[in-house]
């Protein structure tokens, strides 16, 4: 694996090193001893999956409180998004700052998102899939969210979203 650090502390972009021949290629996606020398979390306890029938649907911005608070390894095997992350670590000298790439099943990349960051993204392509591995289980009285769209952050998206959830469009604004 090759890894990319982004200007998250702690977030990585994780292209595969692929080994080629004439019957296609082969490539590690996982390593907890390469992720350990990274200083990533390798625990994985949870794998999810999401399908999104359409282009311009929008996921996010979600995370978890501590003690549950969760880094996801994130890829999309089916279509493409742009994936974003925002760190919400108040200690962090990104705190406040987001990080956007473009995962596709084309490019096979990856995002690392650490603990304490809000993670979510916007579909490139009708009928793309989504996986993630999740170092903590999923924890309802855990679970927060920031508005996609919050002045506050300042995100980018590449186009405006056509399918979005209640709750995901309802959060407040953010108060540091």
């Amino acid at each position: 694996m090759i890894f990319h650090e982004t200007e998250i502390p702690g977030a990585w972009v994780i292209d595969l090193e692929q080994r080629a021949d004439s019957r296609g290629f082969f490539a590690r996606a996982f390593c907890a001893r390469e992720f350990q020398a990274h200083g990533i979390n390798p625990a994985v306890v949870q794998c999810n999956l999401s399908y999104n029938h359409v282009r311009a649907t929008l996921r996010g911005m979600h995370y978890q409180l501590a003690p549950q608070a969760e880094a996801k390894l994130v890829r999309c095997t089916s279509g493409a998004i742009f994936d974003v992350i925002l760190d919400l670590r108040p200690r962090s000298a990104a705190y406040c700052r987001w990080y956007g790439v473009e995962l596709t099943a084309s490019n096979r990349r990856m995002l690392y998102v650490p603990e304490g960051c809000a993670h979510g993204y916007l579909t490139l392509a009708d009928g793309t899939e989504v996986f993630y591995q999740v170092s903590a289980y999923y924890a309802p009285e855990a679970e927060r969210g920031v508005r996609w769209n919050d002045s506050a952050f300042g995100i980018r998206w590449p186009s405006e979203p056509s399918v979005i959830s209640e709750r995901d469009r309802a959060y407040p604004d953010f108060v540091p």
